[in-house]
């Protein structure tokens, strides 16, 4: 139901559709929009506050990408993935992810630090105040800016396209009971370590970090890996 969706009421910038792309990408992500349930410009539009046609455009970027199917004359569906493509691109992102920060790590500036120390402190911000959409965005940007440091654009795009396709449907629960802070106290913890030239803590923290998209963040129990 589009009720339950936290969408937020957008201001008058030049950059609507993409405001409206990231929000529904967050929503999507944060598994508040359901496989299966069929989702109008219109009324998404009135929950923006907005026209419908920059929410089509924006839905039409999402088809494109792969992450909603078109049901004519009626709107969009979300569409499904199994648990078997979820695990596969968590693996994927743990195989490129964590080598490539731990490389990115030694090329951080003190300018850097300070960029994405703002970050981290917005996630935590957001997490508190129990904000998926503006969580999942700041987590997207801290993660792709960091990456980003190593050079290879292209690893970061696909980067991208693989944290779009991940379904987070244990985000709620964690920001209900306030377990998303820790989460997004990991970034600083992450900013601390490559201060410190830490880069073996650096590449624990990371495999733990991204494990948590098939672990709790998921829904799923966790179990803490053997020392």
């Amino acid at each position: 139901m589009t009720e339950s969706l936290e969408l937020p009421v957008l201001n008058e910038r030049p950059s609507r559709r993409s405001q409206i792309i990231r929000a529904l990408r967050a929503v999507l992500i944060a598994g508040q929009m359901r496989p299966g349930e069929i989702y109008s410009a219109p009324v998404l539009a009135a929950r923006f506050g907005v026209s419908a046609t920059p929410v089509r455009e924006a839905m039409l970027e999402l088809v494109k990408e792969g992450l909603v199917l078109t049901v004519p004359n009626k709107g969009f569906r979300v569409r499904e993935l199994s648990d078997r493509e979820l695990d596969e691109i968590c693996e994927i992102r743990m195989l490129l992810e964590v080598p490539t920060t731990v490389g990115a790590a030694a090329k951080v500036t003190r300018a850097d630090l300070r960029r994405l120390g703002a970050v981290a402190r917005r996630l935590v911000d957001a997490a508190g105040r129990k904000d998926l959409v503006s969580y999942l965005e700041h987590d997207r940007q801290f993660h792709l800016d960091l990456l980003s440091l190593a050079g290879n654009l292209q690893l970061v795009t696909l980067v991208g396209e693989l944290r779009s396709r991940s379904r987070l449907f244990g985000l709620q629960r964690l920001a209900d009971t306030g377990e998303l802070t820790s989460s997004a106290l990991e970034h600083v913890r992450m900013l601390e370590l490559i201060e410190a030239g830490d880069m073996t803590e650096l590449e624990r923290l990371m495999q733990r970090h991204i494990g948590h998209v098939r672990g709790s963040w998921a829904g799923r129990t966790e179990h803490a890996a053997p020392s």
